[in-house]
């Protein structure tokens, strides 16, 4: 009945998460509410991890991308988990250290990484930062030298492979802000580079090819050209690189109408391509990183609105306001993206209605258009599913509205906060 296996109905005709009544949460909690169900989570990090250890034999990480979604309790589960993190900012880096997450599963990315930040990963000793272009790699050199370090690095590859993704989020092409291209000599040039290095030890190399990928073949191809570097590098420097890092980017449903491939069909895929090219080119299987970060908490998610106003334009459209908008979910507005919708207090009902959800910002402030909705009225409660990637981690201060509350429901069926709803004071403390 729903995108995701963490929803029902209750008797009462009621959404549920993890077993929770979605209007009891509200009411509790307030709107608008992210509500995250742990369970979902970690059944998805064991789903990567497992596949790892089936398709792999074990020899690869599984390292969560944090941009999707970064606080301390989602630390604390993949560290639980036994999962890498995948940081983009001395922010990020900060969350995970502050839980005593282990260092030496960290992976520190990002195109314009600032001495301060280069600094802070060398003090803490990160396992690895993915360099991006020739000046952070001589500028972490330098840094390295000075505080008698030697670092493990990845070099950052644009493998100009194409996907499906939307355009704001294709970045393995060959115009990307990202790393250093492939077809272009670059990237070979960069690993040559940094082999002369002193302090920096070229660990491997990593590609990102873009987002909510559909298809496998782009990663197939990915898998195999970057393999041509390490044979490259092999056969004309004679060093052989023991890690592969292939990213993340794998899609999730959004809407029924959405048919991702199953975590487990891509790894035994793109790990037939890694055999089979390895193989071809003579050189060893490397070490496999991934980094899925909305496929493991964006289906785990839901986000709780209270409906203020219905407007109904007669053969235009109906505007349904909720106490939310682009504020707490930026998606819609940057990529259109779809997002399924229910009723929460009448989610056994049928839909009926076509609507336009819209936030409460002063903007063209949209969650989404022509939603299939039950009758609305005002005073319900609307649940928008799959919201736990890009959501709060990009949300903003807009209208100095506040940030809501993360609560999550745990293995023992208990809500709890995880991160703590915003108030008025919280945004004016900075001002002076």
């Amino acid at each position: 009945m729903f995108i995701s296996d963490c929803l029902g109905v209750n008797a009462a005709g009621r959404l549920t998460i993890g077993g929770q009544d979605t209007l009891t949460l509200a009411e509790a909690y307030g709107t608008p509410l992210y509500v995250m169900d742990e369970t979902a989570v970690r059944n998805s990090c064991r789903r990567f991890k497992g596949s790892i250890g089936e398709f792999y034999g074990g020899r690869g990480l599984v390292a969560y991308a944090g941009k999707a979604f970064l606080c301390k309790e989602m630390c604390r589960i993949a560290a639980d988990e036994g999962m890498g993190i995948d940081v983009a900012s001395s922010g990020e880096l900060m969350t995970a250290l502050s839980v005593d997450f282990p260092a030496e599963k960290i992976i520190f990315h990002g195109n314009n990484k600032t001495a301060a930040d280069l600094a802070y990963a060398l003090q803490n000793s990160v396992g690895y930062i993915v360099v991006d272009n020739i000046h952070e790699l001589e500028l972490l050199e330098q840094l390295a030298a000075s505080m008698g370090k030697r670092q493990n690095i990845m070099i950052r590859v644009t493998p100009g492979v194409s996907t499906d993704a939307h355009l704001l989020v294709r970045i393995g092409g060959t115009d990307s802000k990202f790393g250093f291209g492939l077809e272009t000599g670059k990237a070979f040039d960069a690993v040559k580079y940094a082999l002369g290095m002193k302090n920096v030890r070229v660990a491997g190399i990593h590609c990102h090819i873009g987002s909510q990928i559909f298809d496998v073949e782009p990663f197939e191809l990915a898998a195999r050209v970057m393999l041509g570097l390490i044979a490259r590098v092999k056969n004309e420097l004679g060093y052989e690189m023991e890690i592969l890092n292939l990213g993340g980017g794998f899609a999730i449903k959004y809407i029924p109408e959405h048919n991702p491939v199953e975590y487990e069909r891509y790894m035994k895929r793109v790990s037939a391509a890694v055999k089979d090219e390895c193989q071809k080119l003579g050189i060893n299987t490397p070490f496999i990183v991934i980094e899925p970060g909305r496929s493991i908490v964006a289906s785990a998610w839901i986000t709780l609105y209270r409906v203020g106003g219905v407007k109904e334009i007669p053969g235009v459209r109906t505007y349904v306001s909720v106490d939310g908008g682009l504020t707490d979910n930026p998606r819609y507005s940057l990529y259109k993206s779809v997002y399924d919708m229910t009723i929460a207090n009448r989610a056994a009902q049928p839909k009926i209605q076509s609507v336009t959800v819209a936030g409460r910002c002063c903007e063209t402030d949209l969650l989404g258009e022509n939603v299939p909705l039950q009758e609305v009225r005002v005073g319900d409660t609307i649940a928008v599913l799959a919201t736990g990637a890009y959501n709060y981690s990009m949300a903003s201060h807009y209208n100095r509205l506040p940030k809501p509350a993360v609560v999550m429901i745990g293995t023992n069926g208990q809500p709890r906060v995880i991160v703590c709803r915003e108030t008025y004071e919280d945004i004016l403390r900075q001002d002076v």
